[in-house]
């Protein structure tokens, strides 16, 4: 990973709320999980967890035909950065991320994303049937 793709993947504000939904889920994620949390489409998080996974920042686990991204916290300033990351991304639109992504996270079942893409109305359905309440 070059400085510059690091520096570009941190330039700009969708990835950096991917970052802390990260960082809030302490666990790997599915892209559904990021779509919901964060309402934009699934070809922008896609997108951008590219430029991510390029920059080296997030790895990808394939179980099946999921695939769940995390952190790369194996690089020594990986975890400085993301340390920093935490303290920087406070705003309100980040603390709306990680109540959405609280909620949906509670979708799971033994711990992995069972709900897949699905419309805003069958989210909430699920929310109710859960009775957990969405962000």
């Amino acid at each position: 990973m070059s400085e510059h793709e690091l520096f570009k993947a941190l330039g700009d504000e969708t990835r950096l709320r991917i970052l802390n939904l990260f960082q809030v889920a302490g666990e790997p994620l599915c892209v559904c999980e990021m779509v919901d949390a964060l309402k934009i489409p699934q070809y922008q998080v896609s997108k951008h967890l590219v430029v991510l996974k390029h920059a080296g920042l997030v790895r990808v686990e394939r179980e099946g035909t999921w695939g769940y991204y995390s952190l790369n916290t194996e690089a020594a300033q990986n975890k400085l950065l993301f340390r920093f990351l935490g303290e920087f991304c406070r705003g309100a639109i980040f603390e709306q991320d990680r109540a959405s992504l609280q909620s949906r996270l509670l979708l799971r079942e033994a711990g992995k994303c069972v709900v897949g893409f699905v419309s805003e109305k069958e989210l909430l359905d699920l929310y109710r049937s859960k009775k957990v309440e969405p962000a």
